[in-house]
């Protein structure tokens, strides 16, 4: 059978990690296809540097538009990243017919509502498997794997690069602009890791996963974000004596009011499994009707876990090319007829716990107006920690963990807090997650 011809937009670290993966277990490979798939093309702007990368029979190329106009490719593998010149050339690949993988996250979040409506025009597949959380195969599960249930909520530590900053704040007790230094110097966050510390990353794989899991249009537009760049060392290690560990999570949760879609950094029980993902590993929970609570976890980055989702796609692809459109998966795991427009609730909203650390005056009856404003505001108390105040200082820290609340309501009472005249600076709030 004619082989499955691939051209590559990209020899980077996936890029590469794709070519080796696919190289070297071909053979296995081909025993599920039952043909044979092939990298013959490379697009790379370093030419001479990609060609050393290769075999001699793989055609390098500086421009990818020399393997979008070749008639023998079936499949583009986008690797380049970003919203540009991405984006042009998979609608372009797309408009000449070629099937497209692709890691982007932040194009599908940000355009994938354009590069759908061109892939169901032209009739094409789209695979994104490696997009969210690297090697995991969260995207599949959620689409086929759980396609027999209604799906509660999501809930991923979906970005390495921010795990291990925690993780180091928390073993270490580092402060986060040491963390991150540490974490750059060992290469698990860039040199500019915006989009990783501010919590974006996240928040354009969550909004993906949402997307699939209550066939919604992508919603990243409407997510709220808030990353981990203001978490202070106190905070982890005060979580820490309450039972509780501080990850920055992704959540979507299905609702009667909406859809939440956040990103935020949140305690979690010791206890759960999730908390004890450390390091630079993804994890991702599911809740859904018939089955419970799934945990989905292992590399979230890398080259070669990232290049087995990429090959995954293309699998599947060599598998469905000689189907009719109908019979193949619906991108979202929804047929496009049937997405709904849900609302996407605000931030003020969202109903959760709350994690709030008062720098206090050391005097008495301060309990009891903290105590008070809660009260007056109808949230209860789950537990308290007061630290006492160090040699020579008239202020101590004052821990509250609350049940549940509305944020806006949390928002007016800390607000309350704050106009007291026995706290002195303003009041730390992060969120709690039970995840039951």
């Amino acid at each position: 059978m004619k082989p499955i011809q691939i051209g590559l937009l990209g020899l980077g670290t996936v890029g590469k990690g794709t070519y080796d993966v696919l190289l070297r277990n071909q053979a296995e490979i081909q025993r599920r296809t039952g043909r044979p798939i092939q990298i013959t093309m490379v697009a790379d702007l370093d030419v001479e540097r990609a060609r050393s990368m290769v075999e001699p029979g793989c055609q390098v190329v500086a421009d990818a538009r020399q393997i979008i106009a070749n008639p023998d490719i079936d499949v583009v593998i986008e690797l380049i990243g970003g919203y540009g010149i991405a984006r042009t050339l998979v609608l372009e690949a797309m408009a000449a017919g070629k099937h497209v993988v692709t890691a982007n996250k932040a194009l599908l979040a940000v355009h994938g509502a354009e590069i759908l409506s061109a892939a169901q025009h032209k009739g094409v597949m789209l695979g994104f498997e490696a997009a969210v959380a690297g090697g995991i195969p969260i995207i599949k599960s959620l689409r086929e794997g759980l396609t027999a249930n209604k799906i509660h909520w999501i809930a991923g530590i979906i970005n390495g690069t921010t795990n291990f900053i925690l993780t180091q704040m928390r073993e270490k007790g580092l402060s986060f602009e040491i963390a991150l230094k540490e974490a750059q110097a060992l290469g698990y966050a860039e040199a500019d890791p915006s989009f990783d510390i501010q919590g974006v990353d996240a928040a354009h794989k969550c909004s993906i996963m949402s997307a699939i899991s209550f066939g919604i249009p992508m919603p990243f537009a409407h997510a709220y974000i808030e990353g981990i760049d203001q978490l202070q060392s106190e905070d982890i290690a005060f979580a820490e004596q309450l039972g509780y560990r501080i990850k920055l999570l992704g959540i979507s949760k299905k609702t009667d009011q909406g859809i939440e879609l956040r990103v935020h950094p949140s305690l979690v029980s010791e206890k759960t499994l999730i908390a004890n993902v450390e390091g630079a590993m993804n994890a991702v929970m599911v809740n859904a009707d018939a089955v419970g609570t799934t945990l989905y976890y292992g590399k979230g980055a890398g080259g070669e876990p990232t290049a087995s989702a990429v090959i995954a796609d293309v699998v599947d692809m060599a598998r469905l090319m000689s189907s009719h459109v109908d019979a193949r998966v619906p991108y979202l795991g929804f047929q496009s007829a049937e997405m709904v427009d849900t609302p996407i609730l605000s931030i003020n909203d969202v109903v959760t716990c709350y994690y709030l650390r008062l720098g206090v005056a050391d005097q008495a009856g301060v309990l009891a107006s903290v105590t008070g404003v809660l009260a007056d505001h109808e949230i209860s108390i789950d537990a308290m920690l007061q630290q006492p105040a160090a040699v020579g200082q008239d202020r101590t820290e004052l821990i509250v963990l609350t049940h549940s609340a509305k944020e806006s309501v949390m928002n007016q009472a800390i607000a309350k807090m704050e106009e007291l005249p026995t706290v002195l600076v303003p009041v730390i709030r992060i969120r709690k997650e039970d995840l039951n």
